[in-house]
């Protein structure tokens, strides 16, 4: 199975499992954009990445740590 930039629960499944000591809500979305494109599933075009996107995946991983 290959992530896509809209797979954002799945996305911030795998961020809470790879990045267990760090915190989401002290992420800037330039390193969060590149954790997600160095997942190994990840096949998708960085161009296809947004800020809503980042947001969304940024809540989701808040809400998996919880």
């Amino acid at each position: 199975m290959s992530l896509k930039w809209t797979d954002v629960l799945e996305i911030a499944i795998q961020l809470a499992e790879s990045k267990p000591d760090v915190d989401p809500m002290a992420v800037n979305f330039v390193d969060l954009r590149k954790w997600v494109m160095e997942l190994p599933e990840f096949d998708d075009k960085p161009e296809h990445c947004g800020e809503k996107i980042l947001e969304a995946i940024q809540a989701h991983w808040i809400e998996e740590r919880d």
